[in-house]
């Protein structure tokens, strides 16, 4: 059964986002992304302390794909 939609407004739509008015039969977002961070990067809280005097993140990704996702 067809649906009957009013007024729609669309602020923002991000990346890897979906917006459909009406029926639908398959939804399939994906995203891909990789993070490197160096010692300390990801910490969170109150009045954290981190000290790294010579600290290096070195990144070797010789591989094309590192997750292949299939069916899109």
């Amino acid at each position: 059964m067809p649906a009957i939609v009013g007024a729609v407004k669309v602020i923002n739509i991000g990346n890897s986002s979906i917006f459909h008015i009406g029926d639908i039969y398959k939804v399939h977002p994906y995203t891909l992304s990789k993070t490197f961070a160096g010692g300390g990067s990801f910490n969170t809280g109150d009045g954290i302390r981190v000290q790294l005097q010579n600290a290096q993140t070195t990144m070797v990704d010789n591989d094309e794909f590192d997750q292949n996702i299939s069916g899109i």
